[in-house]
C-alpha cells in the first residue's frame, strides 16, 4: 500500500502535470539556431525529413511538428523537415519538339530553371530544337542536379531572306551543313547507305528541293527552311551544274 501510494503521488512528476508551454516557432531558422531555442525551452528534436527548396539556405527549418504556439507538455518531441544542404540528382527531361510555354512548364515541374534562350533559323517557330546545359546538348535521361539552368536552343520560324538553293550534290556533309548553318538553312539527312562510318566525310549524292524545277528555273529558299539531302561513302560524278554553285548568294 506504501508503494502503492508513493507510485500514485509520483504520477504528476513523472508525467510534468500541470507543466505545459507553448511551442516556439522555428521555421525559417537555421538548424543550429532552432535547436538552441527548443532545447532552451525543455523540448527534445527528432529530425523527420528532408527537402530540396533552392530559394532557402541549407539546413533551414521548412516544417515543424507540433507547430508554433501549440501548447504542449515540456520533454515533448518537436519534429523538424530540413532543407538539404546539397539538391539531389533528377533526370534530364525531353524537350526538343515542345512548344517554349510547354517546355517552361516541363523545366518547372522537373525542378530545373530556365536559364537563357538562343534562336536559331528554322521553320518551326518558338519550338524546342536542342535543349543545352553549360553551352553542351544534354541527353533526355542525363543526371543532373536539381535547381540547375537549362538553356533552350528555339527556332525563329521562317525568314523573309531568300536564296537561290544551292546545288550540294558532291558536297561532304561537313561541308555542306556549315555553309547552310551560316545563311540560316538546316539540313536534314533522309537516308545514308549502310557501309558510311564518318557522315560528317559522307557526300551528298541527292538533294530536296533541286537546283532547278521541271522547267529549269532555279528554284528560291528562305531562311530557316530545310534541304533535305542523301548520303554515300562514294563521291558522285560531277553534273552539270555542280561547280557552278559552291557558294550561296549574298
Amino acid at each position: 500500500m506504501v508503494l502503492f501510494a508513493l507510485f500514485i503521488l509520483s504520477l504528476n512528476f513523472l508525467t510534468h502535470h500541470g507543466r505545459a508551454r507553448a511551442v516556439p516557432m522555428v521555421v525559417g531558422k537555421s538548424f543550429s539556431a532552432a535547436e538552441k531555442i527548443l532545447d532552451k525551452e525543455g523540448f527534445d528534436i527528432i529530425i523527420q525529413d528532408s527537402l530540396y527548396v533552392d530559394s532557402l539556405p541549407p539546413l533551414t527549418v521548412i516544417k515543424q511538428v507540433p507547430e508554433s504556439d501549440a501548447v504542449v507538455k515540456v520533454n515533448r518531441t518537436v519534429y523538424l523537415t530540413l532543407n538539404r544542404s546539397l539538391a539531389p540528382m533528377i533526370d534530364m527531361p525531353n524537350l526538343v519538339g515542345y512548344s517554349f510555354r510547354n517546355a517552361e512548364m516541363n523545366l518547372a515541374n522537373a525542378g530545373l530553371k530556365l536559364a537563357d534562350t538562343i534562336y536559331k533559323s528554322d521553320f518551326a517557330k518558338n519550338s524546342v530544337l536542342d535543349q543545352l546545359y553549360n553551352g553542351e546538348h544534354i541527353t533526355p535521361g542525363t543526371k543532373i542536379r536539381m535547381g540547375s539552368g537549362i538553356t533552350l536552343v528555339l527556332g525563329t520560324g521562317v525568314g523573309e531572306t531568300q536564296f537561290a538553293v544551292p546545288n550540294l550534290v558532291g558536297w561532304t556533309y561537313g561541308e555542306a551543313k556549315a555553309k547552310l548553318e551560316g545563311y540560316g538553312l538546316n539540313i536534314l539527312v533522309v537516308q545514308a547507305d549502310a557501309s558510311i562510318t564518318d557522315s560528317v566525310n559522307a557526300y551528298i549524292y541527292r538533294q530536296d528541293p533541286p537546283r532547278f524545277d521541271e522547267e529549269g528555273k532555279p528554284l528560291r529558299i528562305r531562311t530557316g527552311q530545310l534541304i533535305s539531302v542523301w548520303l554515300s561513302a562514294e563521291k558522285p560524278s560531277a553534273t552539270s551544274d555542280s561547280t557552278t554553285n559552291n557558294l550561296l548568294p549574298q
